[in-house]
């Protein structure tokens, strides 16, 4: 006796529903490659503790790194409000608080499980050194007060260090050329290039109370006192770098002051840099504070100084001159000025910009302008011919421009890499088809329940 109508159905889509499901099976097994997974990130943070304000960078970096060091990018830049930490010596307690709302900014973009994981380190820099020289006690009441308070965040806290002026400008030279790509670029081809050396380029930095130039120079560096050396993504750099402490804009404002009340000596002094009939009364007493200034103030002044601008650029960079020390370098080759070695400058040169947009600065630019050329032309050697070498960048392919970079850069090294995770995957069409026979596997199955449970035998 033959199959009725509704069992021949019934055994047909049963066998297609086999014969899709064991197609999809074995394309399940066949084709199948391994892949790997977008490695996790790893998230690093750096304050930049400077003499006049202090800024929160929160940086990130794919965990397995490339040649040994990491891509970092800048996922946050925040600026601390108030002054510089180094202005706290009467209240260090304040210095450390004063870090909190940055932090918790930062800590917004951290996932949870990747805080007590994410390395974080202070570096002070002229102004705290200024600080320890002047009043030690003071500078690590303050250091202390830091490390309170980071340290009982909730994340792995490194250290609140007074950043060496060398540190501070071969880190700054890394920041800069690894945003201009000058270190590692991804090629067209999908990989990870060295740039040419010939390429490189050289930093410059004015703080508040120092400066800094760092570069590679054309020849060996005769004074190893003055070079940096580090290794980043598989290649080996050497740099010359050198930083003037009590060259920054800030002490050299108070310098430049103090040198025209001690050759003119009066109640009212005439100061060529201020614009002409510019009239200010100031404080006498503390613009003799700084270690920048070793001598003391003229007797017979009272305490509240009257200044009047004259407003006369020559008698302003003659008495911005003053303020170095030319002399000390006769007779020396390859010295920039105090007798300070260094190799002619070479290359192109960035230098870190800066707009207060403040009214309370406005007195100062034509000093600060003035100061920056004496500085540039006399003391560092740029010549009519290097000076379209410069220019002056706030930041560098969305980076900005200072040292925590580069310490970061330089600090993913000593952080271990972790690959990425592998999976099985199949090409896209191949999936596509498994897909396509699951379905037909579900429907066939479907289809025969169907036919099992609803069709009426005649």
């Amino acid at each position: 006796m033959g199959l009725s109508r509704k069992e021949q159905v019934f055994m047909a889509l049963l066998g297609a529903s086999g014969v899709a499901g064991l197609t999809a099976l074995i394309l399940l097994l066949v084709e199948a490659a391994s892949v790997l997974l977008p490695a996790d990130l790893k998230f690093g943070i750096v304050f930049d503790a400077g003499s006049s304000h202090t800024s929160l960078f929160l940086y990130q970096w794919p965990a397995d790194k490339e040649n040994g060091t990491g891509v970092v990018s800048q996922a946050l830049a925040c600026q601390v409000e108030g002054p510089g930490i180094s202005s706290y010596a009467s209240d260090p307690a304040q210095a450390g608080e004063s870090l909190q709302g940055c932090l918790e900014e930062a800590l917004v973009l951290i996932p949870e499980a990747q805080r007590r994981k994410t390395p974080t380190f202070l570096g002070a820099t002229a102004g705290m050194r200024l600080l320890r020289q002047k009043n030690s006690s003071q500078a690590r009441d303050i250091f202390a007060a830091v490390t309170q308070v980071l340290g009982r965040s909730p994340v792995d806290f490194w250290g609140a260090e007074l950043l060496a002026g060398q540190d501070e400008g071969a880190f700054g030279w890394i920041t800069v050329n690894y945003g201009l790509g000058m270190l590692v670029k991804y090629s067209f081809t999908g990989e990870w290039i060295r740039p040419p050396e010939e390429t490189l380029v050289g930093a410059l930095d004015m703080g508040g109370a120092s400066t800094q130039i760092t570069f590679v120079p054309g020849g060996p560096i005769l004074d190893k006192s003055t070079q940096a050396d580090f290794r980043l993504y598989g290649s080996d750099y050497s740099v010359y770098t050198h930083s003037y402490l009590c060259f920054g804009r800030d002490q050299m404002l108070s310098r430049l002051l103090i040198g025209l009340v001690q050759s003119h000596p009066a109640a009212l002094l005439r100061h060529p840099c201020y614009l002409s009939g510019y009239r200010t009364t100031l404080a006498l007493a503390p613009l003799y504070e700084s270690p920048c200034v070793d001598t003391t103030p003229p007797l017979g002044l009272p305490q509240n100084l009257t200044v009047e601008g004259t407003g006369n650029p020559g008698a302003c960079v003659s008495a911005i001159q003053e303020l170095f020390n030319f002399s000390a370098c006769q007779g020396q080759e390859d010295c920039a000025f105090d007798g300070v070695y260094q190799p002619p400058v070479r290359g192109q040169f960035y230098v870190e910009a800066s707009y207060p947009g403040q009214d309370r600065w406005l007195r100062d630019y034509c000093a600060s302008g003035l100061y920056i050329l004496t500085l540039l032309r006399d003391g560092y050697g740029f010549s009519e011919e290097t000076w379209p070498t410069i220019q002056f960048r706030k930041q560098a392919d969305g980076i900005d421009i200072g040292w925590t970079l580069g310490y970061m850069l330089n600090l993913t090294r000593m952080i271990p890499a972790e690959a990425p995770a592998q999976w099985r995957a199949q090409s896209h069409s191949i999936w596509v088809a498994t897909v396509v026979f699951l379905v037909l596997t579900l429907v066939t199955v479907l289809g025969a329940a169907v036919v099992q449970l609803f069709w009426v035998q005649d």
